[in-house]
């Protein structure tokens, strides 16, 4: 049986029955928001042919089946169409996938619990379940979770910021205050409570009017938890400078190789035009020039901007469709057009009789205008954003097995890339679990029965009315705590006295009630005692503070004048020293009327009545997982609002804290910092590890010297004080049994509440990055060789070493299967062991840099030779031809597996079985070449192959891979020797 936080259940009536529920959840529906309409898959699919370049391969495969016609042979254009729907069908199957990754995210506000009165009881249940009619008890840093009215209040504050834009929480009343404060001007009535809405100070009972689409925020189509993407992260802007460095480079690459294949057919005569067919050829080349603007324009203003200078690109180059993404093609048609009339007219066009273009020359430059377009398909890293995209959407889903629950996709690598953690203690250090060790109430010592009565039920109601926590009995274990941690543990403590702190919580008629406030350090409940028979405020904070206010103690004798602080003092200094968090209970009788009061107004005439010693057990793996961040070069600091000895205590024991020797600044509290001015602070913020006793600002303030200071800062936190410094860290970390607005603020949310879960996020997050730089590896060191051999080709006798077909079937390979490939690549533990990369390092390492030149450049030497040989015995053939494709698509199959042990010393075989997906995408590439070269035929320019041939190219091209291993097993042995 749950006794919840409201004055008196009866004036809220029973609740509703089990019966009504069901009725009303059929009649009003569920609470639970439609999800956003999705665009048939189809509409999706065609969307991928909206790239310009897939739209000039359309029209190249087009004017190919028209050539085709005419000269009865459509083997070329049949392997252009299928490479092309290969290459769009793929890519929308693994986006589509990957978009589908972040669905989990837009049901996890559906979870979370609530509590409501049904059948005169009280009880838990997840959001998902409130149906109209349900009454619901709402207090601070939770979520309304649906509209309704409030029957009652006590200083309840709402920000309603998400419907209304108000950037100041609203004092919000019952139903028989709310007519007293209503105003023409407001938008809201004073007692309507929206969905979706936060509650920053107080508490209340509502009463559910609307549910699901039909609340507030529903009628808006507001989402209340959704998943933001940051397009502006650094890794963002390291990829997006690589793709327009090699957009340049592949575009010049095709001009070069357009040029050089013309230059070679006119050098060599195998073509000759007429004047007035060189005017046609030039009419085409100026067309296909404008009409290929959409492909060309957007690199030269790429290669503007990473010389420095922004120039703002024409608004047809955005368009997504209309007029602004024909004005090209229309372009185009004006240039052919208009030179042919001009032609007509000036009398330039071939007489009657002559064709306009040689047969030879038509196929030439549709040929090679194709080899052209590929070159830009091969050379552009569209697959660079799917492997990005792939990655992140399969470590969200694996971290959310680790216990992180990605909110936005950002975060998954950008904790991988964090210097610093500031770390709150309680949850995250310690287990949370909050329980009374010690007490010191001297009324209780009293030798006379009745006033040891009157004592224990003083400090029942001062703990019993001064909470805002509940507990829920479930089965014959002890209670669960539903609330503040801290406030439960002194409710856990009644209960084991065998007092019902709901009797004296009902008993006790509120007037006001103050929140803890973490700079005043104490919660005020201002209200008539029936145990006193007066009106009385209880306050429960530090008590230090406290201790300030308090002119009288209640002792055994009685109210007594204080007079030994500095006894108290050390004794509550010495329970802190063993890591325990001290709380002092004090009251005063009021006088009649007395609103809204506050310490300083209270003259110094508060009654102490004692204090209680409250532990929180160290979580066992947090010793390790610290030192795991600081062998990481991970700088850990620890930001708590406790006191100083049970701050150092904590750091003493996860081995942060060494005592004797540490830097002057390594321990400060809030107040010392805040005397601070900036500069000083943002010297004294590089040695910090400990700041104690520090108010939310503190912590916002630390965020931001850090981040001034270069750091990518991570902060955990779980309460509403706590969602400033989320919001303002790189990557903002909430407890799981957080607050609603400390959840809402962050970027991952820790399940378990458990330092061990940031330690595998940044495993998570660093693997993530060297997925990505396998990725750009593997496909960079093909760039090279692929574009090397098709520059080369026409000045070593080859025109076309790779035809259009092949380098299409390359550019799969290099794109979709091998970003599907490296970016499932599972966490090495290694990487833990690493420093945090420099945020403004090129995603291109030295060694990376080394070994695509080495491997593109040895590639291409080889591949120079291999040719040549092929050739030894005169012009080469499709049978040699077909030997050299299934070789060159070999060396990058074994290249594949040198790719996955970057930054490793391991071998490409270890943890092999572990990743399926590489397997299974590497058996896909194998015996998808063999069957292209088996059964290609004229759409692949290839003929079968002999079994003996087979086994020479596997076996000679495995070198690749053998020449890694051996390399790899070289930089271990140089490791073990200390080398």
């Amino acid at each position: 049986m749950l006794t919840c936080n409201v004055n008196d259940i009866a004036r809220v009536n029973r609740g509703l029955s089990a019966d009504r529920v069901l009725i009303n959840r059929e009649k009003y529906g569920a609470n639970v928001l439609s999800r956003r309409q999705q665009e048939p898959w189809w509409k999706l699919y065609l969307g991928k042919y909206e790239d310009p370049v897939i739209r000039i391969l359309v029209i190249a495969a087009g004017v190919s089946v028209g050539i085709g016609a005419i000269e009865g042979e459509y083997a070329e254009s049949i392997g252009i169409i299928i490479a092309i729907f290969l290459s769009t069908s793929l890519a929308f199957i693994n986006e589509y996938r990957a978009s589908r990754e972040f669905e989990l995210l837009d049901r996890v506000g559906d979870d979370e619990r609530v509590r409501v009165i049904r059948d005169n009881s009280c009880m838990a249940i997840s959001r998902q379940e409130v149906v109209v009619g349900d009454l619901v008890f709402i207090e601070q840093g939770e979520e309304v979770p649906a509209d309704g009215d409030a029957i009652e209040t006590l200083s309840l504050l709402v920000d309603q910021s998400k419907i209304t834009g108000e950037s100041e929480p609203v004092q919000k009343y019952g139903l028989e205050e709310a007519n007293l404060h209503a105003t023409v001007s407001e938008t809201y009535s004073p007692e309507k409570l929206y969905r979706g809405t936060l509650v920053a100070q107080g508490r209340g009972v509502m009463e559910v009017t609307a549910v699901g689409d039909n609340t507030e925020i529903g009628k808006l189509a507001t989402a209340v938890a959704t998943v933001e993407a940051s397009d502006n992260t650094p890794l963002n802007l390291q990829l997006e400078k690589l793709s327009q460095l090699i957009g340049i480079v592949g575009l010049s690459f095709a001009l070069f190789i357009f040029i050089a294949l013309l230059a070679r057919g006119f050098f060599l005569g195998d073509y000759s035009l007429t004047a007035p067919q060189s005017y046609i050829f030039g009419l085409l080349v100026s067309s296909a020039v404008v009409a290929l603007i959409p492909i060309w324009l957007p690199v030269l203003y790429d290669g503007w901007n990473l010389l420095g200078r922004t120039e703002k690109r024409p608004d047809f180059l955005e368009a997504k469709g209309g007029w602004g993404s024909l004005k090209p093609i229309a372009a185009s048609s004006i240039v052919l057009l208009g030179g042919l009339g001009a032609g007509y007219l000036l009398h330039w066009l071939p007489p009657e009789g002559q064709s306009w273009l040689p047969a030879a020359v038509s196929n030439a430059l549709l040929q090679y205008f194709m080899v052209a377009v590929t070159i830009i398909v091969v050379a552009v890293p569209e697959g660079l954003a799917m492997s990005v995209t792939l990655s992140l959407a399969y470590s969200m889903r694996k971290m959310a097995a680790s216990n992180n629950l990605v909110r936005r996709m950002h975060a998954c690598e950008t904790i991988g890339a964090a210097t610093t953690i500031c770390s709150d203690k309680t949850g995250t250090l310690t287990q949370n679990q909050m329980r009374v060790a010690e007490v010191d109430f001297p009324g209780l010592q009293s030798r006379w029965q009745s006033d040891r009565e009157v004592a224990r039920g003083l400090i029942a109601e001062a703990i019993a009315a001064n909470s805002t926590a509940d507990l829920e009995t479930r089965g014959e274990g002890e209670p669960a705590i539903l609330g503040n941690a801290t406030e439960g543990a002194l409710l856990l403590w009644l209960h084991e006295w065998g007092l019902q702190y709901g009797t004296y919580r009902q008993h006790f008629q509120f007037t006001y009630q103050t929140s803890f406030s973490p700079e005043k350090k104490y919660m005020a409940t201002l209200g008539y005692s029936p145990m006193l028979g007066a009106d009385v405020i209880h306050i429960k904070g530090a008590p230090e503070v406290l201790l300030e206010y308090c002119s009288h103690s209640l002792e055994e004798v009685g109210e007594v004048p204080l007079s030994d602080r500095n006894r108290l003092l050390a004794q509550i200094e010495a329970y802190q020293k063993r890591g325990m968090r001290t709380l002092a209970l004090a009251y005063e009788k009021l006088p009649d009327n007395l609103m809204n009061p506050d310490l300083e107004t209270l003259r110094h005439h508060l009654t102490w009545l004692g204090f209680v010693a409250i532990a929180d057990p160290l979580r066992a793996e947090v010793p390790s997982a610290i030192q795991a961040c600081l062998n990481a070069g991970i700088n850990i600091k620890v930001v708590t609002g406790d006191c100083c000895e049970t701050a150092l205590e904590i750091a003493r024991q996860i081995g942060l804290w060494q005592g004797e020797g540490e830097h002057p600044y390594a321990h400060m509290t809030g107040k010392s910092f805040r005397q601070l001015n900036d500069a000083a602070a943002k010297e004294a913020v590089k040695s910090l590890k400990v700041l104690s006793r520090a108010i939310p600002l503190d912590k916002l303030r630390l965020v931001q010297l850090l981040q001034e200071n270069g750091e990518v800062v991570a902060v955990t936190g779980d309460g509403t004080n706590d969602a400033a410094a989320l919001k303002q860290a790189r990557v903002g970390l909430a407890m799981g049994s957080g607050t609603a607005i400390a959840k809402e603020a962050s970027d991952i949310i820790l399940l378990d509440d458990s330092f061990k879960s940031i330690v595998n996020a940044i495993i998570w997050g660093r693997s993530l990055y060297k997925n990505i730089q396998r990725f750009i590896l593997f496909q960079l060191t093909i760039n090279v060789a692929a574009l090397g051999i098709a520059l080369l080709g026409p000045f070593i006798g080859v025109g076309l070493p790779l035809t259009v077909t092949q380098m299409l079937w390359v550019n799969l390979i290099m794109d979709t299967f091998a970003a599907l490939a490296l970016a499932t690549e599972p966490p090495h533990e290694e990487v833990i062991e690493e420093s945090p990369r420099n945020p403004q390092d090129f995603i291109i390492s030295a060694a990376m840099t080394k070994s695509i030149l080495i491997g593109g450049f040895g590639f291409l030497a080889f591949l120079v030779g291999f040719l040549k040989y092929l050739q030894r015995d005169g012009e080469i053939g499709i049978h040699e031809l077909s030997i050299f494709f299934a070789v060159f698509v070999f060396l990058q199959f074994w290249n594949l597996f040198n790719a996955r042990c970057l930054g490793l010393n391991r071998s490409a075989f270890e943890g092999l079985s572990q990743n399926k997906s590489f397997l299974a995408i590497a058996a896909t590439i194998a015996i998808g070449q063999i069957l292209i070269i088996q059964f290609g035929g004229s759409a692949f320019r290839t003929v079968p192959l002999s079994l003996v041939e087979w086994g020479a190219i596997m076996g000679g091209t495995s070198v690749v891979l053998g020449i890694g291993e051996l390399w790899r097993w070289q930089k271990r042995a140089r490791t073990e020797r200390g080398e």
